[in-house]
């Protein structure tokens, strides 16, 4: 009789109709695929359950979330999500769309009765408790988007610090040719946001979706702007205000427990958003850009920081991953650059520039992945092996996703116009990047026009 690997494979891929990409290995120790390829380990018979209630995305993900199904000793994450990645991409797998009815016809029998044979039939699994189940309130309500924060966000700041060292600067870094490190491309992102705002001392800047603070100490202590940033994660806003404090900049920098809707008291100067937009959502976006824009003064900057995915195909209807709305961004939705530049402009500002930093993102994810590899026992204490596992997966693939042009992200520079219709940006790219006060200046670097942009202040 076929040892257990052998029967089940034969049966997937006769469901399938294609040859799996990877190896597999069962809770038997048997061994079946193609030789060479990445191999996972069934290891139990619950693995192959959670397969069949959930095929594709979701079974997987939370067979590995479980630690029901795991990566060989001898296989590198990348090389498993890299095969599957480019086998889901297959035009003849996309469009099998696997679900239960499947199951009914010859194949999907076959596949069933190899699943009773094995010992493996029987009631879904409970998915692991780290999956977002009950979701309350209307979709990007107040109360909903801050149950959804607090699911990603609020995981833990020891944890975060293990992940994202030093800088807790949890977006994709810049990696300049002098940056050496992690922390030297993530400093040398904070001061390209800064130089893009045109920052001057006693300007009045607004980071929205403020994260643990870094961006606002960065441009407080270089460019010696009053600073105010709003998160609505409650264990990021804790720690922000003691970096605060630690530095003595408290009466430069105010941090708030609040949401993006109900910041009152602009005009400011400049505005930065900074991986807050993608939690945002698509019918709530237009809400969002005008928001912004009423609390920015005329001839004031807005620095948006947004992943991006592809434009969607005639008749393709955009679906969100259920392994990242479940497990690590709760309704959470990305765009395509070019809607997101047209609902800024329907609120009414003018785009000025757009940066794609698809490559630097990959490399960032890759140094969050090692980090947290590099400390893994430690992250299982803070966050627990189901969570620190959600995290290595999803980075993992996201910088896969990077790489391979499936998803990007930009940096889009846009004006509120003065009522003239004034833009107050000097004439070239050159001048408005190398803005920089004179105490934050590079060594040798020319002065500019910083053109004539007075503060609200």
């Amino acid at each position: 009789m076929a040892e257990n690997a052998q029967q089940l494979v034969r049966a997937l891929e006769g469901l399938i109709g294609r040859r799996l990409p990877l190896r597999v290995r069962t809770w038997d120790g048997s061994q079946a695929g193609p030789p060479g390829a990445p191999t996972v380990v069934l290891r139990n018979r619950r693995a192959l359950r959670r397969l069949i209630w959930s095929p594709g995305e979701l079974g997987l993900a939370r067979a590995y979330v479980s630690g029901d199904l795991e990566i060989d000793p001898g296989t590198d994450l990348y090389e498993v999500l890299d095969a599957v990645a480019a086998f889901a991409e297959d035009p003849d797998v996309r469009s099998l769309q696997l679900g239960p009815r499947h199951l009914v016809g010859a194949s999907g029998r076959h596949l069933l009765a190899t699943a009773l044979r094995l010992g493996a039939l029987g009631p879904a699994p409970a998915p692991p408790p780290e999956e977002v189940r009950r979701r309350r309130g209307n979709l990007h309500s107040r109360r909903r988007d801050r149950a959804a924060i607090s699911h990603h966000y609020d995981v833990g700041n020891d944890f975060y610090g293990l992940v994202l060292g030093p800088t807790l600067v949890y977006s994709c870094a810049y990696w300049t040719p002098d940056a050496k490190s992690l922390e030297d491309a993530q400093e040398a992102k904070l001061d390209l946001i800064c130089r893009k705002l045109g920052l001057r001392p006693g300007m009045r800047l607004l980071d929205v979706g403020c994260g643990w603070g870094s961006l606002v100490l960065h441009a407080a202590r270089h460019y010696g702007v009053q600073a105010v940033g709003v998160s609505i994660s409650t264990e990021q806003v804790a720690l922000a205000r003691k970096r605060v404090a630690e530095a003595g900049l408290a009466d430069r920098i105010e941090i708030r427990l609040q949401d993006y809707r109900e910041i009152p008291d602009g005009p400011f100067d400049a505005i930065s958003s900074v991986g807050m937009a993608e939690h945002v959502g698509s019918d709530q976006y237009l809400v969002y850009a005008r928001h912004l824009y009423d609390l920015l003064a005329p001839g004031g900057r807005l620095l948006n920081h947004q992943i991006a995915r592809r434009p969607l195909h005639p008749g393709e209807k955009y679906q969100l991953s259920p392994f990242i709305d479940r497990y690590v961004f709760p309704d959470g939705e990305l765009s395509p650059v070019g809607t997101t530049v047209t609902r800024l402009e329907e609120a009414g500002f003018e785009v000025r520039d757009v940066e794609a930093l698809r490559e630097h993102y990959g490399r960032t994810l890759r140094e969050w992945v090692a980090n947290l590899e590099a400390h893994w026992p430690d992250a299982v204490s803070l966050a627990g092996r189901g969570r620190a596992r959600v995290w290595r997966l999803y980075m993992a693939a996201c910088a896969l996703a990077f790489e391979q042009n499936r998803i990007g992200i930009n940096q889009v520079l846009a004006v509120r116009p003065t009522p003239a219709g004034a833009s107050r940006l000097p004439a070239t790219r050159a001048q408005w990047l190398a803005e920089a006060p004179e105490q934050h200046r590079p060594e040798g670097a020319a002065d500019t026009d910083l053109g004539d942009r007075p503060t609200v202040r």
